[in-house]
């Protein structure tokens, strides 16, 4: 059992003469090895492949770059010195793949390199591949607040009761939204969504409630509104604050009653919804200026979700940077990146103001802007930017602040890895536990 798993495996793609007589000496070296053609390197899990680049490669690499995107693990080219020597296949190389190795095989060095992107593959593999699917970005992490979060999603999303989701902009309230729907027994449904601040007010009455033919000078035929398409299903409606007063009191009415009204219509239809809402302004505020009316606060705010900014969740920062950047990868046609510890240090730095969203747009922009193996900390424009100036106090503020400090900053670089964050820290691991419990992390 303990052999088992400790061999690391290795994949040999569309292998050589020169590539099968280095099977000895890698077996005995540990490794597990396979190999396969280009077009069933997916179906095998390894943790280094080692490529063998035919013309055919060079010429069309986009079945190579589609393998090596999807595969979340480091690869290796093996080409002779000639195909090196035409043109482009010098940044192809470099670009895409973790080493190279010229034929005949130096057998020393190509195990050296084999056992450098194994250490490379297990750093950026963490806790397994990454599923890019464009829905759990922000579901990603095991902080506390995010723990806690999935927990609640899990009660919340069977009842028929509204739920008011707040929180900062970008910290995924949609995707909350999204998920209750996932998880509810309307699953089946539409998930409508609307942006009560994105529509133009002369247009929101008609967007929500739909139209009947003639109902204005532009409304050439029956319009149905999003309220009476999400029959059946979720209707979310994003930056409820936003709403003008005149429709909150349309909605009112129909939470109350169940049925609409198209404009220029007069038979009341039936609509069967469950009404999931969210604000990232204070509505409590709003209620007293107001601008938004108490008894229609009380109709949505049944259950409540608050959604944690990005710096309230230690240890998910690395993890979701790197999860952007395999998914954006797919988008810029490029190698996905880790980061340099320099990079990870300017994030931990960082205060995200714009919450995971402003990290998604980052790494966004370092994957086109990095010249190199790794994403800097320029590419991703934080170069430069210092940590804000915290307010003076007592002796023990000071030691509780770095304490906390230097926990967070550990966990955004080694969150895969408990035993190894506590022993940067030199605390024993229940050491270590017991001061995430003290400052609340996790």
């Amino acid at each position: 059992m303990h052999e088992t798993a400790a061999l690391r495996r290795l994949l040999i793609v569309d292998p050589c003469d020169d590539c099968h007589r280095l099977l000895p000496g890698l077996e005995s070296a540990g490794w597990d090895v396979r190999s396969c053609s280009l077009d069933l390197a997916l179906e095998h899990r390894c943790d280094v492949g080692l490529l063998r680049l035919q013309d055919s490669h060079l010429r069309h690499p986009d079945a190579v770059k589609d393998m090596i995107k999807r595969s979340n693990t480091e690869w290796i080219a093996v080409l002779n010195a000639e195909q090196l020597r035409m043109q482009n296949v010098g940044d192809f190389v470099c670009e895409w793949f973790f080493d190279f190795h010229t034929l005949p095989f130096d057998v020393s060095r190509v195990l050296v390199t084999l056992g450098r992107a194994f250490g490379m593959a297990r750093l950026r593999g963490g806790k397994g591949a990454v599923q890019v699917d464009g829905l759990e970005h922000e579901l990603l992490g095991d902080s506390r607040p995010i723990l806690e979060l999935r927990k609640l999603l899990g009660k919340l999303a069977p009842t028929e009761s509204p739920v008011l989701i707040r929180g900062e902009s970008g910290t995924g309230k949609e995707l909350v939204a999204r998920t209750l729907h996932r998880q509810s027994q309307r699953c089946e449904k539409p998930f409508i969504a609307i942006n009560c601040g994105a529509i133009p007010e002369h247009l929101i009455q008609s967007e929500l409630f739909g139209h009947e033919k003639g109902a204005f000078t532009g409304a050439h035929q029956r319009k149905v509104g999003r309220i009476e398409a999400a029959h059946g299903g979720t209707l979310f409606l994003d930056e409820i604050g936003d709403l003008p007063l005149e429709l909150q009191a349309n909605l009112l009415r129909f939470l109350q009653e169940k049925h609409i009204e198209r404009v220029g219509g007069s038979q009341p239809i039936p609509v069967d919804v469950r009404v999931l809402a969210a604000t990232h302004v204070d509505l409590e505020k709003a209620i007293e200026q107001g601008r938004f009316r108490e008894d229609l606060y009380y109709r949505l705010n049944v259950l409540q979700v608050v959604t944690a900014p990005l710096r309230d969740r230690h240890g998910d920062l690395s993890m979701l940077a790197n999860h952007f950047s395999h998914f954006y990868s797919l988008e810029t046609g490029r190698r996905p990146r880790s980061f340099s510890e320099h990079a990870l240090a300017a994030m931990g730095r960082h205060n995200w103001p714009g919450n995971v969203r402003e990290l998604a747009n980052r790494v966004r922009r370092g994957l086109v802007l990095a010249e190199g193996r790794q994403i800097e900390a320029q590419d991703l424009g934080l170069q430069g930017l210092e940590p804000e100036e915290q307010p003076l106090g007592t002796l023990e503020d000071y030691k509780h602040r770095a304490e906390r400090q230097a926990l967070c900053d550990v966990l955004d670089r080694h969150s895969n890895n408990l035993s190894v964050a506590a022993k940067v820290l030199g605390v024993s691991r229940p050491t270590f536990y017991r001061l995430l419990h003290k400052h609340q992390i996790r």
